[in-house]
């Protein structure tokens, strides 16, 4: 008898969960912005500016610009930052990456990493980089909670490892400048 009413039971909280409405899935947000600027400046007593475009691209943004003031062939990371502050002489006022997900710190498009995370900038010979640089999983505008519009972009003294948690053991932070809205 027992076994028969478990058996019963079993049947009916299959069924249940078989009919019961499935909740509906919320499509991730789209950019409602077209464009934006960055205007790095010096942080930490460095040297280091630039001049950032960030568009709207595919499943996230690209960033495209130029970073000077480097030291020779070096190589640094380059985050978006939770907040669009820059007051701070060492740029801390930013806040950490931009986590919107709460994943972990990892290499863009290449498995679980946070929305702010992007690849390495190497500098040229003169310490200059060109930055061609994709973030994914963030929009530009619209306000959702993985939108980047008024958020920093942080360029580091190291490069980012990838793995080391939660910042990619990038160092301190050598420049900053917040994400303005163009278009």
């Amino acid at each position: 008898m027992k076994t028969a009413l478990l058996a019963a039971a079993t049947t009916l909280a299959l069924a249940a969960c078989s009919s019961a409405p499935k909740a509906p899935t919320t499509p991730p947000a789209a950019s409602t912005a077209k464009a934006a600027t960055v205007n790095l400046a010096s942080a930490s007593a460095s040297l280091v500016s630039g001049k950032l475009s960030v568009v709207s691209m595919g499943n996230g943004v690209h960033l495209t610009g130029e970073v000077g003031g480097l030291a020779p062939n070096s190589t640094h990371a380059i985050h978006i930052h939770e907040k669009g502050d820059c007051s701070a002489a060492d740029a801390s006022s930013a806040g950490g990456h931009f986590n919107p997900a709460g994943a972990p710190h990892g290499k863009v498009d290449s498995g679980a990493h946070h929305g702010g995370d992007m690849n390495n900038l190497v500098a040229d010979a003169e310490g200059v980089a060109k930055v061609d640089a994709h973030a994914s999983g963030v929009t530009l505008g619209g306000g959702a909670a993985n939108d980047i519009a008024g958020k920093a972009v942080i360029v580091h003294a190291a490069a980012d490892d990838y793995k080391t948690q939660p910042t990619g053991n990038a160092g301190g932070r050598v420049a900053c400048g917040v994400i303005t809205v163009t278009q």
